[in-house]
């Protein structure tokens, strides 16, 4: 008997010690399977997106190649919607978008400015940037229309106070339905700017927070923009702070570049992490990067954004017709300024006179075809992200 349940003992050993051996190669199979299945899962994904990245660069550069040097230099104008031959002007100067102001929202019914948008789009052989400003509060042009939007877009401020930041991305996604809608494909924000002090020019634009508060203002709103295809441009770099208005003057910003590194550069940086598709420069002087220049046509100013803040998107300059630099060069010469500093985008309302004197530029070796195409490609991507190019 004792040697039967010894025997009996031994056979159930053996029988387990099978089944755990059996359950450990097959579990350590299956594991090998699923480990295999995911990997071949990640390259495919990779090898989809590499193909994607692939076949969008191949679109880009195959547009530019098919371009004349007036379509390219055209490319770089983000221009005010002109009072007359809005048509006929996207076609003789090949302008790479328009800006709509108040007076090109009054009077209009929701089916008339559609209408008026698609008008504009029909007339350009490459689809245009369609822009407003509409920040919200003291600064939006689509709402202030009652027929266009049912009631005006709320300040950052306003927003924050009822909900937080909640609150900011709710309406940030509302507001680029609307937008788009309507065919603006640009809404010109968020502000940047970091103001403290309610007196200055530019607090009742901003979110009304310091540094880091501002930064989590500008992350939310880049990456709700993003999920509806609409554009997002970073304004005013380096920063106003609490100066005074560049539409008016020029400004010099005395502060250290410490002080711009500690603040000012915070949500431009938040904002560029979040995927921002451009930055817009100021005409402020920043005494602490070239105290010769204003920002908008200063190469220093315009290098800090590249290479220390490592910007790769669409830097466009603040309204050249502003009087701040209108009092500091001439227009005619203002767009070229720009393009030599870096800038990819020149917002202006004269580009008849500026377009002539950049195409002359380019034959006299002023600035560089190469130039002229690695701001044209940056135009052309950020167009291709909108949906505006296949």
């Amino acid at each position: 008997m004792k040697k039967f349940l010894m025997i009996l003992l031994t056979a159930t050993v053996l029988v387990l010690a099978g089944f755990f051996i059996l359950n450990l190669f097959f579990g350590f199979t299956n594991d090998k399977n699923e480990e295999k299945q995911t990997a071949q899962t990640n390259q495919s994904e990779v090898k989809e997106s590499t193909t994607a990245s692939s076949e969008a660069r191949d679109t880009i550069k195959d547009t530019l190649e098919k371009m004349t040097v007036a379509e390219k230099v055209g490319q770089l104008f983000f221009v005010r919607v002109p009072e007359v031959n809005q048509v006929e002007d996207i076609k003789t100067y090949h302008l790479g978008g328009y800006v709509l102001f108040g007076r090109d929202m009054e009077n209009e019914t929701k089916e008339s400015l559609m209408t008026k948008i698609k008008s504009y789009q029909s007339a350009s052989k490459i689809p245009l940037l369609i822009g407003s400003d509409e920040e919200g509060g003291t600064v939006t042009r689509l709402s202030q229309n009652p027929n266009l939007v049912s009631s005006p877009f709320a300040s950052p401020q306003a927003l924050y106070a009822a909900g937080g930041f909640a609150a900011i991305k709710s309406d940030t996604i509302s507001k680029a339905k609307i937008l788009r809608e309507f065919g603006i494909n640009a809404g010109l924000f968020p502000i940047a700017d970091v103001a403290t002090d309610p007196n200055a020019f530019i607090y009742d634009r901003t979110i009304g927070l310091d540094a880091a508060g501002t930064s989590e203002y500008v992350t939310t709103v880049v990456k709700a923009l993003a999920t509806e295809k609409s554009g997002s441009t970073l304004k005013h770099f380096p920063g106003y702070g609490n100066n005074r208005d560049s539409h008016v003057e020029i400004v010099r910003d005395t502060r250290t570049l410490k002080e711009l590194r500690q603040t000012d550069f915070l949500p431009f940086k938040a904002g560029i992490k979040a995927g921002a598709d451009s930055v817009l420069v100021s005409h402020n002087i920043i005494d602490s990067i070239d105290q010769t220049k204003p920002a908008s046509i200063s190469k220093a100013v315009h290098d800090v954004l590249r290479h220390e803040l490592g910007f790769k998107g669409v830097i466009m300059t603040d309204d050249m017709d502003m009087a701040g630099l209108a009092d500091f060069i001439s227009q005619e010469d203002a767009g070229l300024a720009a393009l030599q500093a870096g800038n990819d985008l020149i917002m202006s309302s004269s580009y008849q006179v500026q377009i002539p004197r950049i195409l002359a530029a380019l034959k006299a070796g002023e600035y560089s075809e190469e130039e002229l195409d690695t701001a044209v490609s940056r135009v052309l991507t950020w167009k291709q992200k909108l949906g505006l190019l296949p």
